[in-house]
């Protein structure tokens, strides 16, 4: 697997006053291609400020990242805004979902900030629909939706552009077990069969079987790199 994502030496620093906080304290990363990660660590471990900064939502205090090998340092902030707009695909734990617009309606908004409208929109945007499962869902609004049914447009919208990396923030902290191993099982098949690169933020430890890697956190800084063998290698959702 080839690498998409390269940090080097991360640091972040957040300041008050004469108060500071070290909140990533020089981390290094490769983030590869076909591959999902999960980083995992307690509360305040730097977890979601290290996905943020590889997302290019945050800049850090010091160190780099590279994604297809160009700097983010360099790019001023509307010119990060747009690269992350067609590389980078970003899922919440909560939705975030407009509540007047119906699924379809959602993910056609993803694309009309990419320059996709019209016609192609919608058809894009069902079609996205119906890779996550939700083609009998198009017209339902976000208050007519399950958990998990939210969380799979939430995911189709986050894959307008189709950007080759993706990174989630607790994608199953609100979920039941049935609903959150349905997420995972697409998550794990975007890595697999589309050659993504998945990154997840997470407590729940009962999502580990779906990683190919998992990187632990603590105070800032990895602790442990583990590289292992899903259990449902091969399992469709």
């Amino acid at each position: 697997m080839d690498i998409a994502l390269e940090a080097r030496g991360l640091r972040k620093v957040y300041s008050e006053g004469e108060a500071s906080m070290v909140a990533l304290d020089h981390v290094d990363l490769d983030i590869r291609r076909g591959e999902l990660s999960l980083l995992m660590g307690p509360s305040g471990s730097g977890k979601t400020t290290l996905l943020s900064i590889l997302g290019g939502i945050l800049r850090p205090t010091a160190g780099s990242v590279h994604i297809d090998g160009k700097p983010l340092g360099g790019l001023h902030d509307r010119g990060l805004s747009e690269f992350r707009l067609r590389n980078i695909g970003f899922v919440f734990q909560g939705f975030n979902l407009f509540p007047t617009l119906t699924a379809v309606q959602n993910v056609e908004l993803a694309l009309d900030l990419r320059g996709i409208r019209g016609s192609t929109a919608r058809s894009q945007a069902s079609d996205l629909l119906d890779q996550v499962g939700l083609s009998a869902k198009l017209h339902a609004h976000p208050a007519d939706l399950s958990g998990g049914q939210k969380q799979r447009v939430a995911i189709a919208r986050a894959l307008a552009g189709g950007p080759a990396i993706l990174l989630a923030d607790e994608p199953t902290a609100a979920l039941d077990s049935q609903s959150g191993q349905t997420v995972m099982q697409l998550m794990q098949r975007l890595a697999r069969d589309s050659g993504r690169a998945v990154v997840i933020v997470t407590h729940d430890s009962r999502i580990q079987s779906y990683a190919n890697r998992v990187v632990r956190m603590a105070d800032g800084r990895i602790t442990s790199d583990e590289q292992i063998v899903s259990s449902l290698e091969g399992v469709s959702a």
